[in-house]
């Protein structure tokens, strides 16, 4: 089984079929961004849930893509674990911002690390909202105590709970 950081390097091997010692370095500073640093040598299995989501994000990162796409990439884990992430992820891109497109069933996850929430209806599929999520950045855990994210959860959740009335 390789290790994180090789784990971290495989698209790379497998698109190229090498890395040099720039992405070997860029791996190292990616995990050590998302708190892995002291990890690189260890297996995925012997890491926490949180800490493979954050190999997996590195993994995407290391690649420095225009658009990064995310579906349900917490929804594993427990809800602290889940609220952990989403605070590292925040934090991972403040220090490298990319578009992101993330596909989340938790309303206060999506207020939380939107910018924009659309809301889609059941089958077939279609946009029953687009919020735009007005709260100021760094978001931090004082963000979610906040009468605005409470506000903007409210919002969201009308269309679940009232439909008529969003």
């Amino acid at each position: 089984m390789l290790s994180v950081r090789k784990n971290v390097l495989f698209p790379l091997r497998h698109k190229y079929g090498r890395y040099s010692r720039a992405d070997e370095k860029r791996a190292d500073e990616l995990l050590a961004m998302a708190g892995l640093g002291g990890f690189a040598g260890k297996r995925p299995d012997e890491l926490s849930g949180g800490m493979q989501q954050r190999v997996g994000i590195v993994r995407a990162l290391l690649l420095n893509p225009d658009i990064l796409l995310m579906d349900e990439p917490f929804s594993a884990l427990d809800a602290m674990t889940r609220e952990q992430i989403g605070f590292d992820l925040l934090k991972i891109w403040e220090e490298n911002p990319k578009t992101v497109l993330f596909i989340t069933h938790s309303i206060a996850e999506a207020v939380l690390l939107a910018d924009r929430v659309l809301v889609m209806s059941k089958r077939p599929g279609t946009v029953l909202d687009v919020l735009d999520v007005d709260l100021p950045r760094p978001r931090t855990t004082h963000t979610i105590s906040e009468p605005r994210f409470g506000q903007l959860t409210e919002h969201l959740r009308k269309h679940i709970y009232e439909p008529e009335a969003a």
